[in-house]
């Protein structure tokens, strides 16, 4: 089974539409002749982003990562930010050519399938069909780990109000992320929209439910959760997950 692209057609607002026009020329004239194409994914380009409600996810694709420069970047945010304060927050992925084209089952899945490109060549067009497998949801989560473990520090370490609800969020959306890729092969697409996920987890996991209305529920609202108990039912649930991809991990070598 292969997988379908998220957004088949950009769908810009008109309130965002400034907004991504002067990102991408702020972006061009920042870092000139060292950006190959700039991709969104989210709910701006589907057309569905609400103000107040919806923040800005941009990926930008180029020869070398290190010639962007994260302070010239984060000051772009900042500005924009400023004049467009109906956006809750404004994120900046930024990978290579060669992690795009070489890692098809992890860069290569995030530009074709879940990205859209707003200028440029976009470069997921190179990239092979993403064929639903094994193989593929255990490459698609070889950074995961890694990624909790980062967050999981930053949690247990914040004092910042509003630093432990964003990343209690956070750390829920990456959890349901990676709970819903155990079960693509029984639902054929990647879903972007949270509610749906939690859906087909409940569906198709053999994870206590309890566990995923929580981690959901947090991720809605996470102002008044204790730190303490999220990071023990987070845990938890990451033992679980951990657990599912370990056994496909040990029944794919056994057919190698």
């Amino acid at each position: 089974m292969i997988l379908e692209k998220v957004i088949n057609r950009i769908e810009i607002q008109s309130e965002y539409k400034d907004l991504v026009d002067k990102y991408i020329d702020h972006i061009l004239n920042e870092f000139k002749g060292k950006i190959h194409s700039i991709y969104m994914c989210g709910s701006i380009p589907k057309g569905t982003a609400q103000p107040f409600k919806s923040d800005a996810d941009f990926t930008i694709v180029c020869a070398n990562p290190q010639d962007i420069d994260y302070e010239r970047l984060s000051n772009i945010k900042d500005r924009l930010l400023e004049e467009y304060p109906f956006v809750t927050k404004m994120d900046t992925i930024i990978c290579s050519i060669d992690d795009v084209l070489s890692r098809p089952n992890d860069w290569g899945f995030w530009i074709k399938i879940i990205c859209v490109c707003i200028h440029g060549e976009d470069i997921g067009e190179k990239v092979p069909p993403i064929i639903i497998s094994p193989e593929f949801i255990l490459d698609l989560n070889t950074d995961t780990k890694e990624e909790v473990d980062r967050v999981h520090r930053s949690l247990s370490n914040v004092s910042d109000l509003s630093m432990k609800t964003r990343y209690i969020k956070g750390y829920s959306k990456r959890l349901i992320r990676a709970l819903y890729s155990l079960v693509l092969e029984d639902t054929g697409v990647w879903e972007d929209e949270i509610i749906k996920m939690k859906n087909a987890i409940l569906n198709y996991c053999e994870i206590n439910s309890a566990l995923v209305e929580y981690l959901y529920a947090c991720y809605l609202d996470s102002s008044n959760v204790l730190v303490e108990e999220f990071l023990r039912i987070a845990d938890e649930i990451y033992r679980y997950f951990e657990n599912v991809l370990n056994t496909m991990a040990a029944s794919r070598n056994s057919f190698d």
